[in-house]
């Protein structure tokens, strides 16, 4: 019987890979905490009806993308395929709203897309995202797009582009909508056969298509731009001078309408000119009609979504690998030897140092090679002589040298060692 592997399109992360995400999160977290927004949690799955109403019937997420299935009691369950609508859900749900004006939440996790699995686009892909639920206000879209922008050079990204567009509002999309599908009919048996289906249907999904024939047409296609009502052109124009305030470059893209339909006014995505055909690092805009969709109160909202396995691909390239967090590396041998350093890992963990302890049992020579490759700055070692003198030896790996200390006076030499410690982070 053959071995079972991971599903195509999921993926085991390993620990070596593991450590850029922590460091993600961690940036991530800091900043977000930073900036007053508090973490919210959701299910992976939801009601089927969710993503329909919220993402909308007519988009590809929904039409072919969505993984869904008949829970026992019959009901039609989907695997989150973005985060959004179930944040909203829960807003709704809760009554968030009676907790102040504004909202500020984020969340991380898992979601899902049966989609073609290549580089940075898996079927189980891993999103952080927020969402400003209550703000009318331009300063709102600004301050979700500086805190994006903040997270991905404070990661050390380089090479990023800020596309920006405004889809106005729901009129607005209606003329730009009759006035897309006027030009573009004249030209229907020359669409690739995913944008002659949006033609009628969908069709701002088309300034979407990858086909060159398509785009050759759409060059000379009207733009949404010019067909933004007053209050929406001065809306846009208040967002792009506070993002020029605050220093944050972008390249207005008219093409740009994301494919989600609960959308309004702001959109953007952050490409990366590092990556290749999927160069979109992070995504959002405002969504302003959404929490009224799916039953709650009309209230104004704005957020993005930043792909995890995307900035992954990114940091290896820039080898920024988060250097080994191992403080002591503890070796013995021998049974009593391996019984007090047992104890002795507890003292140092519970005196906040990462300590890792070797648990083979193999030959000092092999140990002690693990050590070196560990990455710590010191290596304890008990064998039985230290074992029966209740001693412990410590080697500083950089420098070689060793001293013999007394188990009993371990505590009292936490504070030197911190300090040490501290010294080769600093260094290395």
């Amino acid at each position: 019987m053959g071995s079972i592997q991971a599903l195509r399109g999921t993926r085991d992360i390993l620990p070596d890979e593991i450590r850029y995400w922590q460091q993600i999160e961690s940036v991530a977290r800091d900043i977000l905490g930073k900036s007053a927004y508090q973490e919210i949690r959701t299910p992976v799955f939801e009601q089927t009806t969710l993503f329909e109403r919220g993402i909308g019937e007519a988009t590809d997420v929904v039409g072919k993308e969505m993984y869904t299935f008949k829970d026992r009691g019959d009901r039609s369950i989907t695997l989150r395929p973005e985060g959004t609508a179930g944040v909203v859900r829960a807003f709704i749900e809760h009554n968030l709203a009676a907790q102040g004006a504004v909202q500020r939440l984020w969340y991380g996790g898992p979601m899902f897309r049966y989609e073609r699995p290549q580089a940075g686009r898996q079927r189980q892909f891993h999103q952080i995202g927020v969402e400003v639920l209550g703000s009318p206000s331009p300063r709102a879209d600004a301050e979700v797009i500086a805190i994006a922008t903040d997270i991905l050079q404070t990661l050390g990204l380089k090479n990023l582009n800020l596309n920006l567009n405004s889809i106005g509002d729901p009129d607005d999309r209606q003329r730009y909508r009759d006035a897309l599908i006027a030009y573009l009919t004249p030209y229907k048996s020359d669409l690739d056969a995913d944008s002659q289906d949006r033609l009628t249907r969908n069709p701002l999904r088309i300034l979407d298509s990858k086909d060159e024939r398509t785009q050759d047409i759409l060059k000379q296609a009207p733009s949404i731009l010019d067909h933004l009502g007053s209050d929406s052109q001065a809306r846009f124009e208040q967002v792009k001078h506070l993002l020029a305030s605050l220093g944050i470059a972008y390249t207005l893209n008219s093409r740009l309408v994301r494919g989600l339909d609960y959308y309004t006014h702001t959109v953007f995505e952050v490409q990366s000119s590092d990556l290749g055909a999927q160069a979109t690092v992070c995504a959002g805009g405002r969504y302003d009609g959404l929490v009224a969709e799916l039953g709650g109160a009309t209230t104004p909202a704005v957020g993005w979504a930043i792909g995890l396995e995307r900035l992954v691909i990114l940091l290896q390239q820039l080898q920024t690998l988060p250097t080994s967090a191992i403080d002591f590396y503890l070796i013995s041998k021998g049974d009593q030897a391996e019984a007090q350093a047992l104890g002795l890992a507890q003292t140092l963990r519970q005196s906040g140092f990462t300590v890792e302890m070797d648990l083979s049992g193999s030959a000092f020579k092999k140990q002690f090679g693990r050590a070196d490759r560990s990455g710590a700055a010191g290596c304890f070692i008990l064998g039985d002589a230290e074992a029966a003198s209740q001693t412990v030896k410590l080697k500083w790996l950089a420098s070689g040298e060793e001293t013999a200390i007394a188990q009993t006076d371990l505590p009292s030499q936490i504070d030197d060692l911190r300090q040490q410690i501290n010294a080769f982070r600093t260094h290395r």
